[in-house]
């Protein structure tokens, strides 16, 4: 099994971006990557971030940043688990409503 890599960073504030969260997590470990979720149509934040660190030995260790304050709110901070699956009705297979 592979080891969890990527953390779930929410509450976080809407002036909050990339720039601050690398400032906050690179302190643990290499940050490989930061998806700052927005709203597609305004573009602006939707208060949640996924961040990914090289090993899971760092994001494990940047769990402590759970109920630290970056721009006036404290983050909550949990391993991120995996998006369960969608059904695919596109396959041709008749839907029963």
């Amino acid at each position: 099994m592979e080891e969890n890599k990527t953390l779930y960073v929410g509450n976080l504030a809407y002036s909050a971006d990339e720039h601050d969260l690398e400032n906050a997590f690179s302190g643990y470990g290499s940050v490989d990557d930061i998806k700052l979720m927005r709203d597609r149509e305004t573009g602006r934040s939707r208060g949640f971030a996924f961040v990914t660190f090289a090993t899971g030995s760092e994001a494990s260790a940047a769990l402590d940043m759970n109920g630290k304050d970056i721009a006036g709110r404290p983050l909550r901070v949990n391993l991120a688990r995996e998006k369960p699956a969608r059904p695919n009705y596109n396959n041709h297979q008749q839907r029963r409503f």
